[in-house]
């Protein structure tokens, strides 16, 4: 792996010393928390946090001090949060281990994808072409990954050596076909004859409209 952050060191050893069988590497949390931002439909906190730690639907942090439990979760939710902001700057940063001859090994990283979309596959439906498409395209770099793809070896290795390449342009475009919230609709015109908006109880045309 790369030099890191301090911020990102710390993580990456409190999911090592989490009481699981198999606690998620610092890669693996960075693409389950990249597909929590791009998937199409929102995912609630309650349902795709616990599974970080092994939980339940709900189920706090596995930590005796509420506190410890209460910084591990802000951390995480940092990271989110730094995440949806690189995408929306158009400049995702994944965190990929990469090997001594430089080669990055994303399949970690997309494997910790895979484990948020089946925590609610129906929110990857989509009525637009180039997201669907998108999806499909990630399935693909998800069965290569697991070794179940139905690919010849050429075109695995073809998609195995594009495959950075190609993550940084699928989930952009899986970020911009999210469900946003629908904009506030603009006010109404004030009357003349209505109350100012300033509060100050006089007709607009006797105050802010007076001007």
């Amino acid at each position: 792996m790369l030099k890191l952050p301090s911020r990102f060191r710390r993580l990456d050893e409190i999911l090592a010393d989490l009481p699981v069988d198999e606690p998620m590497l610092l890669t693996e949390l960075d693409g389950y928390l990249t597909a929590v931002v791009v998937c199409p439909a929102p995912m609630a906190p309650a349902l795709w946090l616990p599974p970080i730690w092994g939980g339940a639907y709900g189920e706090t942090p596995p930590f005796d001090d509420p506190i410890d439990a209460t910084l591990f979760g802000d951390m995480v939710v940092a990271r989110q949060s730094e995440i949806e902001r690189d995408f929306a700057r158009g400049r995702p940063k994944p965190i990929y281990d990469v090997e001594r001859n430089g080669d990055i090994v994303w399949e970690d990283w997309i494997g910790g994808f895979a484990m948020a979309m089946d925590l609610a596959p129906e929110g990857w439906a989509s009525s637009d072409e180039a997201v669907a498409d998108a999806f499909v395209q990630m399935r693909t770099l998800i069965d290569v990954a697991f070794d179940r793809s139905d690919l010849t070896s050429a075109e695995i290795n073809a998609v195995s050596d594009e495959a950075p390449v190609m993550l940084a342009r699928l989930l952009m475009t899986l970020y911009g076909g999210r469900a946003r919230p629908e904009a506030a609709s603009a006010p109404g015109k004030i009357g003349r004859n209505d109350p100012c908006s300033c509060g100050s109880g006089k007709k607009h045309k006797r105050c802010c409209g007076a001007s």
